[in-house]
């Protein structure tokens, strides 16, 4: 089974003063390392796309997004995705949100993951909302920077145990860290499979749908860190639940 992953990229640049000396440094980090290691043991090909190359090489059509049975789209927002080389030079052409809802509606899987930059995002500037992607979502995108962060940790609660993303994972899932603030869509088309409460409200952390020939995932917290805690990523079962999300995707669960 072969896997697109969008973004997980990030490139850091860092100054530092010394006396009347400034050093700058700069850094590119992956932060899907452990999603793919995860995902390889379990038989799953990820070719990844980083955040910095998506603008110019996410696919533009359906024929090149079905070469892959599920895409991820994690810490990338949809105005890169949108304005592309040929947007930016001002040229009419492709809109890929509209691209990857037609692939899930021909039967492609599509997973949004949280992040700073998932769904509406931190700052508000992932930009999901009111999107072709949220149409197909078992989510609806706040308009408003979502994202949360909860150092002391969030315990989730499974509501459906014994749906086939969690056949082989045993409760409880270890902490998460943060997560995007989401309105499940409960017209009946979507499952809410675990829940995060905080502060008075419960809030979607997995959430599947069937839409047109395809299926959705929405994972409102990251697949690395650092949102996803350090105990997340050393749980024996990490790998496990990850594959589960994909091979669901895919329709083979």
């Amino acid at each position: 089974m072969k896997l697109l992953l969008a973004g997980e990229t990030f490139a850091a640049t860092t100054s530092v003063a010394a006396g009347g000396d400034v050093l700058t440094s700069a850094a590119w980090v992956n932060g899907a390392t452990a999603f793919n290691a995860a995902l390889a043991e379990e038989g799953i090909a990820v070719t990844q796309i980083g955040g910095d190359r998506c603008a110019a090489e996410f696919p533009f059509d359906l024929d090149a997004l079905a070469e892959y049975q599920a895409v991820v789209i994690s810490d990338v927002g949809a105005l890169t995705l949108l304005v592309t080389p040929e947007a930016r030079a001002g040229r009419v052409g492709v809109n890929r949100l509209e691209v990857l809802k037609a692939y899930v509606e021909a039967g492609g899987g599509l997973m949004l993951a949280g992040g700073y930059m998932g769904f509406q995002g931190m700052f508000g500037t992932a930009r999901f909302y009111d999107t072709p992607v949220e149409d197909v979502l078992p989510v609806r995108c706040l308009p408003f920077c979502d994202g949360m962060e909860v150092p002391q940790g969030l315990q989730a609660s499974i509501l459906r145990p014994s749906h086939p993303i969690f056949a082989g994972v045993e409760g409880p899932l270890p902490p998460i860290l943060g997560m995007n603030k989401l309105d499940f869509r409960s017209d009946g088309s979507s499952q809410l499979l675990a829940a995060c409460h905080h502060r008075g409200a419960d809030w979607p952390l997995l959430a599947i749908r069937n839409h047109g020939s395809g299926r959705t995932v929405a994972w409102a917290t990251d697949i690395g860190p650092h949102w996803l805690s350090q105990d997340f990523l050393r749980w024996p079962l990490y790998g496990r639940l990850m594959a589960n999300m994909i091979r669901w995707l895919a329709g083979h669960e």
